[in-house]
């Protein structure tokens, strides 16, 4: 189970646009390299939430990525692409000597995942896909069917606000906020690494690349899709969500139908972060997975 941990060792690293920080846990030879979500949250909540991995021997980093946390936060928006990121997330492994690692990406972090496992294959010896997706028109239709769960009045009240721009209206933030509390974490309190990532959050990347909130894209992924390439990915792939997640049981479905090494857990009791709302469950799948790919 989660817990926080001060991390054994701490890496300023210069990447383009600046310089990031990672955090580096225990020294085993099994690495797992964590990529947070976002875009623009520092990695305290996936970083908290994985650190405790060292108790099962392995080696677990973290950084937060440029824009975040303690990292450089640039202002220049031509660096929020992903596929900078992925020359980011290279630049990372590649300063810290890690080898081939297990991949852990989540939420945004799984479309970095994929798009690095496509680029640098050899460096990734297993992939993990935590509540995320790999084809963004079809994650758009799956959250118009859970904002349509809201009722008819609620959705042309949040369509009329974002025709206008009028993101801040107290109905709109209303709405959203009942959004999250379904679909991104269902705990009545959420927990402290949770909030201070999110207090944390650099909105620049964020809008640029997704979007104002977590339930409109309108940023420059919106049209990203990789679902026609997932069957060049041959590590073994572990593909994770919650039941109630906003990057639904579909969206994972669809990932692992087209990966040749996948296999899928939707854990009932969770949304978009069951490593802290059900983690009874989450960390048994996890662990069982990494150690049955353990370096020989």
């Amino acid at each position: 189970m989660w817990r926080q941990i001060e991390p054994d060792r701490r890496h300023e690293i210069e990447v383009e646009g600046g310089t990031v920080v990672a955090y580096d846990f225990g020294t085993g030879d099994d690495v797992l390299l964590c990529l947070n979500g976002g875009p623009g949250l520092p990695c305290d909540y996936l970083r908290e939430a994985h650190s405790c991995l060292v108790d099962q021997g392995f080696r677990v980093v973290a950084f937060d990525q440029l824009g975040t946390g303690a990292s450089s936060r640039p202002t220049n928006s031509d660096l929020w692409t992903i596929d900078r990121y992925v020359a980011e997330t290279e630049a990372v492994r590649q300063a810290l000597g890690l080898g081939a690692v297990h991949l852990l990406g989540h939420s945004w972090g799984g479309w970095l995942a994929i798009d690095y496992a496509l680029t640098h294959p050899d460096a990734v010896r297993t992939l993990t896909l935590a509540d995320t997706n790999a084809d963004m028109p079809h994650l758009v239709s799956e959250l118009h069917r859970l904002r349509a769960a809201l009722g008819p009045e609620a959705v042309a009240m949040m369509q009329r606000f974002e025709a206008e721009g009028r993101f801040g209206h107290p109905a709109y933030v209303a709405a959203v906020t009942l959004l999250n509390y379904r679909h991104v974490c269902r705990l009545d309190t959420w927990p402290d690494p949770v909030n201070r990532s999110l207090d944390d959050w650099n909105m620049g990347p964020y809008v640029t690349m997704q979007g104002p909130n977590e339930f409109l894209y309108t940023g420059n992924m919106k049209d990203w899709n990789r679902v026609p390439d997932l069957h060049f990915i041959t590590a073994p792939t572990l593909i994770l969500c919650g039941q109630h997640d906003e990057l639904t049981p579909a969206c994972s479905l669809r990932m692992k139908q087209q990966m040749p090494h996948a296999e899928l857990t939707v854990f009932p009791n969770a949304s978009h972060m069951p490593f802290y709302e059900d983690p009874g469950e989450y960390y048994p799948v996890l662990t069982g997975f990494l150690n049955r790919h353990r370096a020989e």
